[in-house]
């Protein structure tokens, strides 16, 4: 099996995007919310808005919606979501928290921030489910998010020649967990989290050793390996 990423290799399975269309027709509810006085748009809109506190599809589609527009339209869609979040059966959190993470503007950083304020921090630690096949060691991380999403971050490896792939979801409902096990093919069970990063620690320190970089994905959840991995053996730098 070649090391490289599962995002990378032929014929895994790419992390799942939402369509064009979807992202698209997010635009267009937030569009029509603003312009149109129609009953209608204001009603499509608010269904986007109650499907953000289920759905990591729309969640990543109103994401990549909003970080497409300018700035007078990101400010509007702030103001929609003023106006509307109250009848809206869902907490602010589902509203506010997609946009956190594509928004590099101080000011509406700010804005967003106040109404996650208190609930983005997470109540539970990351899980790690682990085992084995063919020799190689297989890993599933579940951290959790907000609400019931989570990140997910799945690997192969040989703690002592390295990590083969690597996926990582950056956001996933926490009913997709089972599902994306079953998918792998291996059973796996729950392991202690710090025993997982030793190993994975281990796996890019070997990595290293024979010139070769870690998988982008570790890159996105390198708090986890804090302080059981120096920085530089993930990105690359420093001399052997």
């Amino acid at each position: 099996m070649s090391q490289q990423s599962m995002s990378e290799g032929e014929g895994n399975k790419p992390i799942e995007m939402p369509i064009d269309k979807d992202v698209s027709s997010v635009r267009l509810a937030a569009s029509d919310r603003v312009t149109s006085i129609d009953p209608r748009a204001h009603a499509a809109w608010r269904t986007w808005l109650a499907a953000l506190a289920h759905d990591a599809d729309a969640v990543t589609a109103a994401a990549l919606a909003y970080q497409s527009l300018e700035a007078e339209g990101r400010d509007a869609w702030l103001d929609a979501l003023d106006t509307d979040g109250p009848s809206v059966s869902v907490p602010k959190i589902a509203l506010f928290a997609p946009l956190l993470g594509v928004e590099q503007d101080d000011a509406r950083r700010a804005r967003i921030a106040r109404n996650v304020e208190g609930a983005a921090r997470r109540s539970t630690p990351p899980r790690a489910l682990l085992g084995t096949v063919d020799r190689e060691r297989v890993c599933l991380i579940v951290s959790p998010l907000y609400l019931d999403f989570v990140e997910i971050l799945l690997c192969r490896y040989d703690q002592d020649h390295g990590i083969y792939d690597a996926q990582h979801r950056w956001l996933a409902h926490s009913s997709e967990v089972e599902a994306t096990s079953h998918e792998i093919g291996v059973t796996l069970e729950d392991a202690p989290l710090s025993h997982v990063v030793e190993e994975l620690a281990h796996a890019v320190v070997a990595d290293r050793r024979a010139g070769r970089d870690a998988p982008s994905a570790l890159m996105r959840c390198i708090d986890l390996f804090a302080p059981d991995l120096p920085a530089f053996a993930i990105s690359g730098g420093g001399n052997e």
